[in-house]
């Protein structure tokens, strides 16, 4: 008898026999604008038409599992807009507080003060943990930008404590979890160097790691609390992994040695926390990681995800599985520019055996778009992979 999804991405997570290779990808917000039914304001915002729609395409796909890629929102969002109007195909959300989120139909929403000047960002300069106004910033909570009257926590509120956040925080995992029991459902945290870029904004953010290196410290230890509390509230929903986002932390970014010792401490405390909860971790960083597995390897992570290939990232999927196939599952290694957006069927179907065919041996490999699958991939291509794994992957 077949293996269903939850069990077959179980297995392979543990370097188990598995029936066939299983298939996940993290689908672009854009892709599900696209193509899904409700508005895509209403799937950003709504908790559970954004569950429904992860669902809904989990399905269409035949994936194995679901990245539940946002944190849940509060239900009754719709009372702080005060108006909503869809202007040259994008949706604008005007909020009470004098906010606008901006909503394309195939990208991330972006949200702007009034005259859509930028949010404000933290000054590395200035900042100080024990004054938590000079860096928890007006609309910026927990991963994302949005209105601040939304989420109803005071700005003094101790986000180390899992108490301090709302009751509806893990919603959108449970609603995944309720709609598919079969399909392995993750969470989804961000690193605490994804969190000091965001908090600085890029370029202040890598100018700060040389600049300011002890103040870095001291807010990667204190966001470092407040993602501990995140996966510790994901942790007894009891998902089957746990995705710690660190986009940012490869090559193109910074360097080995920062990266040993601006990340690595800060994400080991995170997966050590999963790994204590009972739960898997992997990690999504993005581009160039070849040149540091090895220090992937240093820490408690149990996988790595993206893992680029040539010519946008350093990873040779084959030589990573020959030095730390026992080591990590991994979970991508498609290259979602070249190999799936913008190939032609015989180079797609091409890429997608030859990582069937290096991956399968030993288990420990999740077939999956190296990043993000993008907004205008097409949808037969999608079911295609499980199609592939189904007759290649067995």
């Amino acid at each position: 008898m077949g293996m269903n999804s939850k069990e077959r991405v179980a297995a392979a997570m543990g370097h188990g026999a598995v029936d066939r290779v299983p298939v996940m990808c993290q689908l672009a917000l854009g892709h599900y604008f696209l193509h899904c039914e409700a508005k895509p304001a209403e799937i950003w915002f709504d908790t559970d038409t954004f569950a429904s729609a992860l669902v809904q395409l989990q399905q269409r796909y035949r994936f194995d599992g679901i990245l539940v890629n946002l944190p849940s929102r509060p239900p009754d969002w719709r009372g702080s807009v005060a108006s909503h109007e869809t202007v040259e195909g994008k949706e604008h959300l005007r909020w009470t507080s004098g906010l606008e989120t901006i909503v394309p139909a195939d990208d991330n929403p972006q949200t702007y003060l009034p005259g859509k000047a930028a949010l404000q960002r933290a000054q590395y300069e200035s900042v100080d943990v024990q004054a938590p106004g000079t860096y928890r910033l007006s609309g910026y909570v927990w991963n994302t930008w949005h209105a601040p009257e939304l989420w109803g926590i005071e700005e003094e509120a101790d986000l180390a404590d899992p108490a301090a956040y709302p009751s509806w925080f893990t919603n959108a995992v449970e609603a995944v979890q309720r709609q598919a029991p079969e399909t392995s459902v993750h969470a989804e945290v961000f690193s605490p160097f994804t969190h000091l870029m965001e908090l600085f904004g890029y370029e202040q953010a890598l100018v700060a790691l040389v600049d300011a290196p002890q103040t870095c410290h001291s807010v990667l230890s204190e966001v470092t609390k407040h993602v501990l509390a995140q996966v510790r509230l994901y942790s007894a929903r009891r998902p089957d992994a746990i995705l710690v986002s660190s986009a940012f932390a490869g090559a193109g970014f910074i360097s080995r040695a920062m990266y040993r010792e601006f990340v690595m401490p800060y994400e080991d405390e995170v997966f050590r926390a999963v790994r204590q909860a009972g739960a898997r971790s992997y990690v999504h960083t993005c581009g160039a990681i070849g040149d540091r597995l090895d220090l992937m390897a240093e820490t408690s992570v149990d996988g790595i995800d993206t893992l680029d290939p040539p010519p946008l990232g350093t990873v040779d999927l084959a030589q990573a599985k020959a030095r730390y196939g026992r080591r990590f599952f991994f979970k991508g290694n498609l290259d979602a520019v070249n190999d799936m957006l913008g190939a032609d069927d015989a180079a797609f179907e091409a890429a997608v055996k030859n990582r069937i065919a290096i991956g399968k041996p030993g288990s420990g490999y999740i077939l999956s778009s190296a990043c993000s699958v993008a907004p205008h991939v097409k949808p037969d291509r999608l079911k295609r992979l499980v199609e592939l794994a189904e007759e290649f992957g067995t």
